[in-house]
């Protein structure tokens, strides 16, 4: 009997053994299975962040771009508006005809030669006076004008 006993409780002891060397086996495929699934999953998930990463970077540049590209039309549009204000500004500077400095010294150059020749009974040496006083009398009178109208820039 206690060869018997000693037999079975040997062979559930054998059967038990071999029992968890296969469970041992199986949970280890199992983890070296899920630790290959990890992996995978790892990779795919690094593969997933390198994807929005390059997309928000894509996203940024093109924000950018964007951005630069309405400076550029706001810039373009004030250098229209500011060439077109200064050829309305600089359109009066664009006469034709005397200025009003060059008309103030013949009329002055006209007058004073007419009032040396009056003056001194000598006709050219008055005339060539008169004229010289006249016409830079004439000039300067001229010159104011053409600050008021805008057709020289004023003094600062």
């Amino acid at each position: 009997m206690k060869r018997i006993f000693f037999v079975l409780i040997s062979g559930i002891i054998l059967s038990a053994c071999s029992n968890n060397a296969k469970q041992e086996a199986l949970i280890k495929q199992q983890t070296i299975a899920a630790i290959k699934d990890s992996l995978k999953l790892d990779s795919f998930k690094k593969a997933e962040v390198v994807a929005k990463e390059k997309e928000e970077q894509r996203l940024a540049q093109a924000k950018e771009e964007q951005r630069i590209l309405l400076l550029s039309e706001k810039n373009e549009a004030a250098a229209r508006s500011a060439s077109a204000s200064n050829n309305e500004t600089s359109a009066p500077a664009k006469k034709k005809g005397w200025s009003q400095a060059a008309k103030g010294a013949v009329i002055g150059a006209g007058a004073g030669a007419l009032g040396g020749v009056i003056v001194d009974k000598k006709d050219g040496r008055g005339a060539a006076i008169g004229g010289v006083i006249g016409a830079g009398a004439g000039y300067l009178i001229g010159r104011d004008q053409d600050r008021k109208s805008g057709r020289v820039q004023p003094k600062n």
